[in-house]
């Protein structure tokens, strides 16, 4: 399972005296223990893989925040440290669907269910999410359903 091999990863971080990924990986743990403690189970329960991956994909969201507001604020030591601990939590997470792939996927689900404006852009989001059932990154949906729609609209669909 993830967290027992998170829990192993740790463990050799300690060893090795690797304290940017002893410090990831002790967040993760903790991250675990708290989803745990929250869906009413004992912190000494295993959390169950998709559980685990929803954890590290919302503290890789926190990661990607804090680095635009480091950045922004003109902190660029700290984002880059964010930013580190950003590739340590994804190197536990799948990678995300191409661009390409999702868009192939959002035209097939456009015809299928009949949408012909933005004004069926959330269900079609909606839709395309839960095909690629945690695969996609939520952002890069909504941009492909956006410029499939407006091309649409514009009357270039292809």
């Amino acid at each position: 399972m993830l967290t027992q091999q998170i829990r192993e990863d740790l463990k050799g971080a300690m060893k090795e005296r690797d304290m940017l990924k002893l410090n990831t990986l002790r967040g993760a743990v903790t991250a675990f223990t708290n989803e745990l403690v929250a869906k009413g189970m004992k912190p000494t329960d295993e959390l169950a893989d998709a559980d685990a991956m929803a954890v590290l994909k919302r503290l890789g969201k926190q990661r990607k925040d804090s680095i635009e507001q480091y950045t922004n604020g003109g902190r660029p030591e700290l984002a880059e440290k964010e930013a580190a601990e950003l590739k340590v939590i994804e190197a536990y997470l799948p990678q995300n669907a191409p661009r390409e792939e999702i868009e192939k996927i959002a035209r097939a689900k456009k015809e299928e269910m009949g949408i012909t404006d933005a004004s069926g852009a959330g269900k079609l989001t909606g839709a395309i999410m839960k095909e690629f059932a945690g695969r996609a990154d939520g952002a890069d949906v909504k941009s492909v359903v956006a410029d499939i729609l407006s091309a649409a609209a514009s009357g270039l669909t292809s």
